[in-house]
Formats: structure tokens, C-alpha cells, sequence
């Protein structure tokens, strides 16, 4: 299976043009083959518009997730549509369920090949470390996997990477491969870069990052999208400047690895 991250040029106050470059580059993953197409955290509005959140907020059925909807239709790939600032109140309305009857979240969509929703995850570590997210958003609670070309897939965001236990979690849910959409800053390089690897390790399952490349008045992303194979090993990366990436990843790659290494038998809880 042929997976694509888009590592996104994102621009402060346009939402549209990033919905257009967005558009821009899942047809051109499509275009060269993918089967799977990645978006990086809150690409619409930009992680570091806090001013923005409120009023950029959608439902799960608002124009940007529906626009990516048929997008996945439209070229046939498997397209988790990076994460969006969600209203819960909307989404309510439209009848989906939410964690909470108001407020907003940090919500990660996956759509299927013929565009259905398959699968909602929204971030459950609000990171308040110089960032306004745990004061605006309200943290999710479940924890979906999604059946994907031979593939479980998991979902979590950015600053989830810190907190391996919901990573093991996934991974007793049977998660093969798990799409981390981010908006993850300088100059913390060597955690972007340690951690999900650590996760890939830990778990023994493909792990792939996808982060924006932006600056913002208060940070600059470091890029550094990353396929991560079962072993931990990088099969695919990129600096800090927009681009894809794209790496072939297999099903039976992870039941190989795990049957060559079976640490999760020497498991003590």
C-alpha cells in the first residue's frame, strides 16, 4: 500500500488557500499513486491561530470535512483529512455523537475510499505548554480503529506522542499502523524524532507523522514528516519545507516483525 503524508505550507488568516493547497496535494498523491493520504493537525486555520479557533469551527459534516469527503471519492484513496477545530455543538446538531453538549476540539477524520466517515478521533492530550489549546478545547475520549487495506489504523495527535500508554492501547486493538496528524514546533526536533520512533519500536507497528510546514509570530514547524516501520526504522522523511512523502508500507510486515521479535510474550502487567 502506497501511503502519502502531506507536509502542508499553512498560512495564518487563509483558510481557503490552505484548503486549496490541501486540495492541491491530495490530487497530486492520487496522481502519483497513493492509496492512503495523510493531512497534518488543524491545517485549516493553523495550530498557532488561537484567535481563529472559535470562529473557524465546524461540524464533522461542515464545508472543509465534506470538501475532503469527496476529495476521497473523487480519487479513490483512503484519506485521513488531518485535524480540524471542531464545534461540538454543531456536531451534535448533526446528529453525531461528542464528548461534550458545547465547546471545541481537536478533531481528526478518517474517510474511506468512497468517501464515508469511518472513523473520529479527537486529540486527548491538550497541550498547555506555551499553547492556549487546554484553556479553548475540550480533550476526546474515545479511541477508534479503522480496517484499511489489510491495516488496523489508529489515530492520535501531535502532543499524544508523549503518553505511551495510549499508543499500547491501540496497539492491543489490534492497530497495525498509526497516522499522527501534528503542529509540532522548533525547537523540540529530537522529541519529534525520538518519540514516535520510540512508539514504532514499543509497539512494534508502523508509525507515520505528519506535520505542517509553517511559521507562525509564536513558533515555526519543524517538518520532518516520517514513515516509521515496525523496527522503528525511518522509510521515509523530509526537511522542513512542503512536500509529500511517500513510502510503500505492508500489512504482513508487522506479523513478520512480531513473530521475528515476540517481546509482547515477555510482557509483565
Amino acid at each position: 500500500m502506497q501511503l502519502t503524508l502531506v507536509q502542508l505550507e499553512q498560512r495564518t488568516g487563509d483558510v481557503g488557500g490552505n484548503r486549496d493547497r490541501a486540495t492541491a496535494a491530495i490530487e497530486r498523491a492520487a496522481a502519483r499513486g497513493a492509496d492512503l493520504v495523510a493531512l497534518p493537525e488543524l491545517w485549516n486555520v493553523g495550530y498557532f491561530s488561537f484567535e481563529s479557533y472559535a470562529r473557524e469551527a465546524e461540524s464533522v459534516e461542515g464545508p472543509t470535512l465534506s470538501a475532503m469527503s469527496t476529495l476521497a471519492e473523487e480519487h479513490d484513496v483512503g484519506l485521513l483529512a488531518g485535524s480540524v477545530v471542531e464545534d461540538l455543538t454543531a456536531s451534535a446538531d448533526d446528529g453525531v455523537d461528542v464528548p461534550a453538549d458545547e465547546g471545541l476540539a481537536n478533531t481528526a477524520v478518517f474517510f474511506d475510499r468512497d468517501g464515508r466517515r469511518r472513523g473520529i478521533y479527537r486529540k486527548h492530550h491538550l497541550f498547555g505548554y506555551g499553547s492556549a489549546e487546554t484553556r479553548l478545547l475540550t480533550p476526546g475520549e474515545d479511541l477508534p480503529t479503522v480496517e484499511f487495506e489489510g491495516f488496523t489504523l489508529g489515530f492520535t495527535t501531535c502532543y499524544d506522542l508523549r503518553f505511551p500508554e495510549l499508543y499500547r492501547e491501540l496497539s492491543e486493538a489490534g492497530a497495525t499502523l498509526v497516522l499522527v496528524p501534528s503542529a509540532w514546533p522548533y525547537p523540540r526536533v529530537e522529541h519529534w524524532q525520538v518519540l514516535p520512533r520510540a512508539r514504532a519500536i514499543e509497539n512494534l507497528a508502523y508509525v507515520a507523522t505528519i506535520n505542517g510546514a509553517a511559521e507562525f509570530d509564536e513558533a515555526t514547524l519543524v517538518g520532518r514528516s516520517t514513515v516509521y516501520d515496525p523496527w522503528g526504522t525511518p522509510l521515509a522523511s523530509a526537511g522542513d519545507e512542503p512536500t509529500l512523502v511517500t513510502a510503500d508500507v505492508d500489512p504482513d510486515r508487522v506479523a513478520e516483525v512480531r513473530a521475528e521479535f515476540p517481546a509482547w510474550q515477555d510482557r509483565r502487567r
